[in-house]
């Protein structure tokens, strides 16, 4: 019978619904249904085999095979497993695994700011509008975030660009930070996170094929979502180098000589710089950005600026400084037609929700036709996620100081910050004082990327694994000691050197402990590959 109603599908025989999906066309009686999917699906293995599915490794996108992403990668994955056998009872040498391979602040301890959680929870379930608990002004927030939502629910789409008056609280935000330059809500794009902003606008700068394919060139160390979106959309990485030895910082020289060596081979057409810095935790001085600039207006590049670390400035003497801000103190020769595209996020600074997904990317001289594509791209995607959208509008329309919720966020949001500058402090401090371990002043960001001298018996080691040798390293500390780290070779170097990404994100007393226990490591480490 099944078999039967195999032959009469495959010769054209439909049930009168062609709509349903291919189990159900079979589905003439329940039992027939049954019979029929297992015989087709014997039949597919038989004449095809497992190893000629429509989907495999000869047949998926090749630009995704290359895709690689460190920060969650097969250190991170061991760590999970390592957790599992922690759970069932597994001997190890330690306890727990302490993940400090990502900035993800909540997961590390970083308690939520008030203000925030209450308006995103009376905007969630607006029936507390009624709860004393809660004060006026949040109630207050939430009102109008609702009523700028259809239906008035955050469980409606919006706009695709986001909601109209949270782009326009953007915009005000972006002003009064950069002293009264002007910000027009059209340019603003809300997204869901930085990174969906980031790769959106990567896929309306990659074009050509052979030596016109584009070139973006990257801060080498790196984050990796670039590298990663770049390989996924086959364009080209254009590297150039921080220099470690002055404090991770970026030279323009550095710049002109990796546009001059890419042109050999694609077109370089766009500069990504992060600044704060990740991985690396430096802060670009005004010069070094208005050096930038320059570069980019005389290389005819488009500047992508992350900026998502804005506040999280610790060291005595740095300060942030937007690229938007910058270009337009520079001048009409430069503010008229530097094109530039800057990015922010509800998940960094002192906020730490990641989970939200909330962002914004504001573009600058961008082409008329080709922001009405930009808009038809974001789209396609319907729109960011509003629970996000709402969390992002209290970031940059926070608390008066008329209001109730003031003192207490302003409370709130220095302690998170004071307590990140003391550990971004200590952090440097302790590793330095271990031999063979070199870690550069934490001046902003969520992490530091300290540089390993590691023995040649060490590297002989990594390679008989096939391992790079600080991956080689930060799997042998995860296997020992519980610690979690990304080694430097995710994130680009220098040949021969190695370095780890730590977050400082960490409780003070755990991170006590996870330097501690790098410190007794990397002795024991060295002491065995000597």
């Amino acid at each position: 019978m099944a078999v039967s109603l195999i032959e009469k599908y495959r010769n054209g025989c439909r049930p009168t619904n062609p709509r349903l999906p291919i189990v159900h066309i079979f589905c003439f009686s329940q039992a027939s249904c049954s019979e029929a999917k297992c015989e087709l699906q014997k039949r597919n293995m038989t004449e095809n085999g497992l190893g000629h599915r429509v989907l495999n490794m000869d047949t998926m996108n090749p630009n995704v095979k290359r895709v690689e992403y460190a920060v969650r990668g097969p250190i991170v994955q061991r760590a999970m497993q390592i957790e599992k056998e922690l759970k069932e009872g597994v001997k190890k040498p330690f306890t727990e695994v302490i993940k400090a391979n990502i900035g993800d602040a909540h997961a590390m301890g970083q308690k939520p700011i008030t203000f925030l959680r209450q308006v995103v929870a009376l905007c969630a379930y607006p029936d507390l509008l009624e709860d004393d608990k809660f004060p006026e002004d949040a109630k207050n927030r939430a009102r109008r975030i609702l009523q700028a939502c259809g239906g008035g629910s955050i469980g409606a789409y919006s706009a695709s660009p986001g909601i109209e008056i949270i782009r326009q609280d953007v915009a005000k935000y972006i002003e009064k930070r950069d002293g009264g330059i002007p910000s027009n809500p059209d340019n603003i794009y809300l997204s869901t996170g930085a990174s969906d902003a980031i790769v959106t606008m990567l896929k309306l700068l990659t074009s050509g094929e052979g030596k016109n394919r584009t070139g973006v060139m990257i801060s080498i160390p790196q984050y990796p979502l670039y590298s990663a979106a770049l390989a996924e959309l086959a364009a080209v990485q254009v590297s150039y180098y921080l220099d470690e030895d002055k404090c991770w910082s970026l030279d323009v020289g550095e710049l002109r000589r990796a546009v001059k060596v890419a042109r050999e081979h694609c077109n370089p057409r766009a500069l990504c710089i992060i600044n704060p810095g990740n991985p690396t935790g430096q802060v670009q001085s005004r010069q070094c950005i208005e050096d930038v600039i320059r570069f980019a207006a005389e290389e005819h590049l488009f500047l992508m600026a992350d900026e998502v670390y804005q506040d999280n400035v610790y060291a005595e003497g740095c300060q942030f400084h937007s690229f938007k801000k910058v270009l337009f103190e520079m001048g009409p020769e430069y503010s008229s037609v530097v094109e530039l595209a800057s990015f922010h996020s509800t998940s960094k600074c002192f906020m730490g929700e990641c989970g939200f997904r909330g962002g914004y990317m504001e573009v600058v001289n961008m082409d008329p036709e080709v922001k009405l594509q930009l808009t038809k791209l974001v789209s396609v995607r319907l729109c960011p996620p509003i629970p996000g959208q709402a969390l992002l509008d209290l970031v940059v329309n926070p608390p008066q100081p008329d209001e109730p919720s003031y003192a207490t966020f302003i409370k709130e949001r220095t302690a998170n910050l004071d307590i990140l500058a003391e550990k971004a402090k200590m952090t440097e401090q302790v590793l330095n004082t271990v031999p063979g371990i070199h870690c550069n002043p934490v001046q902003g960001a969520m992490y530091t990327f300290p540089r390993l001298s590691l023995p040649e018996k060490a590297i002989n080691a990594a390679k008989e694994k096939g391992q790079a040798p600080d991956m080689f390293y930060c799997m042998k500390l995860l296997e020992e000691t519980g610690i979690c780290l990304v080694p430097g070779s995710g994130f680009g170097q220098r040949d021969g050197t190695y370095h780890f990404r730590m977050t400082i994100l960490p409780a003070t007393e755990k991170l006590k402990v996870v330097l501690k226990k790098i410190r007794e490591f990397h002795k024991r480490f060295t002491e065995e590959f000597s």
